[in-house]
């Protein structure tokens, strides 16, 4: 599997559009995916806007749990890397990253504070 390193700073504001939930290795046991280590695999769901064009969700992998961060909350990605992947007639990319934590700083939306009185 060639892996191939994403330059996060080229992919515009990413945003949480699903919190860190951890990763199922198998639907039927509800096994949780762990790494070599036996730490917990999580996914973050996390939106890609480049120059008002179409949003792309991508789901990325990290090892433990990511914390701090809610739906619709800007987030940085470190370390992301794409992995091409295929078996039999099935392909695509995944994704996984060093760490997913939050961007603190004003609301996404709404009115900014006014100074008061003068």
């Amino acid at each position: 599997m060639q892996s191939i390193p994403v330059d996060t700073a080229r992919l515009g504001v990413l945003r949480c559009a699903i919190p860190p939930e951890a990763k199922i290795s198998n639907p039927e046991t509800k096994e949780v995916k762990r790494d070599r280590d036996g730490n917990t695999i999580y996914t973050v769901a996390v939106t890609v806007r480049q120059d008002r064009r179409r949003i792309s969700v991508i789901e990325i992998a990290v090892t433990g749990e990511p914390k701090g961060i809610e739906e619709g909350q800007i987030v940085k990605v470190t370390g992301l890397m794409a992995f091409a992947w295929a078996m039999g007639d099935r392909h695509g990319i995944s994704f996984r990253a060093d760490a997913v934590t939050p961007v603190h700083g004003p609301p996404a939306s709404g009115p900014a504070k006014v100074g008061g009185g003068a």
